[in-house]
């Protein structure tokens, strides 16, 4: 299209062994590259040319008593700062000089001047681009000029976000910095939101290490909803927690079923049996592969959605042949307490964001206060630390009811624990008779304890710090239920 190309480097390079026609930079600003390359394109020949107004007079008369050419477009594909990061074993060095300068300064330069100056920063435009010159004599429209200019500082604020929330991990000394940078990359459109007159995206954060929804790979089915992302990353959230093989059957945010086995299978079976009528449309985490016998009672289920490590030989097949629209995923990575990598949590609310840290509270047996006159027994200790795991994944109020190493009942999400603790008992599908309890935080009235005690729990794990501390005691003692306390509460208000 007659266009004359002016080039740097590696890219001058390539164009000039193709037979392109290109200029060299230095050939324009009469100026070398300098300084291993880290000075090539910051000279006012380069931004004189892109920032000067072609509505303003002034502007290009000043252009042409110094010699400088108007230039028309930008092409750049900035350092690949994120891959260098990423790549097993660079050294801070290797990372500083992975951050582009000159890159960044004409992208931002174009992007302000864009009435004048088409702003091309990723190799998915070109063909929008070429097709829009071809059909316009070389020329682009201001509509395409704005979207030019609007991706463009999209990506540069992103690429700082990225360096910035590198360097604040390396340097800042303290959690919460004054501003909160955060790069984001999307993984692709969804069909709707939470509900279907809403519109939504998924993105991922470059720079998240560990097992994550982000990171799976989906092997089958229809495309993941706004709500099936939500459920899929708070199942993968909670069987992360557990050491043995663990299933976790999710419903709304919430598990509706939880169970650790000496088989996957056996989990499995044991944690849809917990509620069976919540289960239903549920998604499904496991952190053991899929074998063919779990496969082959999954298939028998309504389920939207499975994520596990791995799926057997066999296994995927039976899924994919009975369930069309079942979305597996795929974690490639084991799932358990040794790959999680916590990062800070995020909210967004009107107008602003709040941030906090993972939670990260472990227990073991001599972390427990007995506040009652009866002590729980090994097993009672045992039980009550697997249900104090669940409990902290459950929406508060939580209460849940435990056996061995299952839940029983399950109350989420209500506005006083005693209904929380009325509910778990209700939900339960096997009788709650000789279960431990565990509550997410304190009890402020007593009236919880005598709920538990009506549906025959023996002990009971709750964080404590209530001004009615001794009353919940009184009652445990009344019923001969044993009370420990975690000195911490784990709860979940959404």
């Amino acid at each position: 299209m007659g266009v004359e190309i002016i080039s740097t480097g590696g890219t001058y390079r390539l164009l000039k062994e193709n037979d392109i026609k290109v200029v060299e930079v230095a050939d324009v600003t009469g100026f070398p590259e300098m300084l291993d390359g880290r000075v090539k394109t910051l000279h006012p020949k380069v931004h004189g040319g892109i920032l000067a107004r072609r509505d303003v007079p002034e502007h290009m008369k000043a252009i042409e008593a110094m010699g400088i050419e108007p230039i028309d477009m930008i092409v750049v594909n900035l350092y690949p700062f994120k891959q260098t990061v990423l790549k097993e074993g660079a050294t801070l060095e290797d990372i500083v000089e992975n951050i582009d300068i000159g890159g960044p300064s004409m992208i931002r330069a174009a992007a302000k001047n864009y009435k004048s100056v088409a702003v091309v920063t990723e190799p998915e435009q070109y063909a929008e681009i070429l097709e829009k010159m071809t059909a316009c004599g070389g020329e682009l429209d201001e509509a395409l000029l704005s979207k030019l200019m609007a991706r463009a500082f999209t990506v540069t604020a992103n690429y700082d976000a990225m360096i910035a929330s590198q360097m604040n991990a390396r340097f800042e000394d303290t959690l919460f910095p004054a501003s909160w940078p955060q790069a984001a990359e999307k993984v692709c459109d969804l069909r709707y939101g939470e509900n279907p007159n809403q519109k939504a995206a998924f993105y991922k954060f470059p720079f998240t290490e560990g097992v994550t929804v982000a990171k799976a790979e989906i092997l089958h089915g229809k495309e993941l909803s706004y709500n099936n992302i939500l459920d899929l990353d708070k199942a993968l959230d909670i069987v992360m927690d557990f050491e043995r093989p663990t299933a976790v059957i999710m419903k709304h945010t919430n598990p509706c079923g939880l169970a650790s086995e000496d088989t996957i299978s056996k989990a499995f079976r044991v944690a849809y049996d917990v509620d069976p009528m919540s289960a239903f449309g549920c998604v499904i985490a496991l952190n053991r592969e899929c074998d063919v016998e779990t496969a082959k009672m999954i298939h028998e289920y309504f389920v939207e959605a499975v994520i596990a490590p791995s799926y057997a030989e066999g296994a995927l097949e039976i899924l994919e042949e009975k369930k069309k629209n079942i979305r597996l995923l795929r974690t490639n990575q084991p799932i358990g307490p040794a790959y999680r990598v916590r990062e800070m949590k995020t909210k967004k609310v009107q107008g602003g964001l709040l941030v906090q840290t993972d939670e990260d509270v472990l227990l073991d047996p001599d972390n427990l206060k007995v506040v009652t006159k009866r002590a729980p027994t090994p097993e009672e200790v045992h039980s009550l630390l697997f249900a104090w795991k669940l409990a902290k994944h459950v929406t508060s109020n939580a209460v849940v009811y435990v056996r061995g190493e299952h839940a029983v009942g399950i109350g989420a999400g209500q506005m006083s624990r005693v209904d929380s603790a009325k509910i778990a008992s209700f939900k339960a599908n096997e009788p709650t008779k000789g279960c431990v309890m565990a509550s997410d935080a304190f009890f402020p009235f007593r009236d919880a304890v005598d709920a538990a005690a009506e549906a025959g729990i023996t002990a009971i794990i709750q964080p404590g710090g209530s001004i009615r501390d001794q009353e919940s005691i009184d009652a445990a003692n009344e019923h001969n239920i044993a009370m420990v306390y975690t000195g911490c509460r784990v709860f979940r208000h959404s």
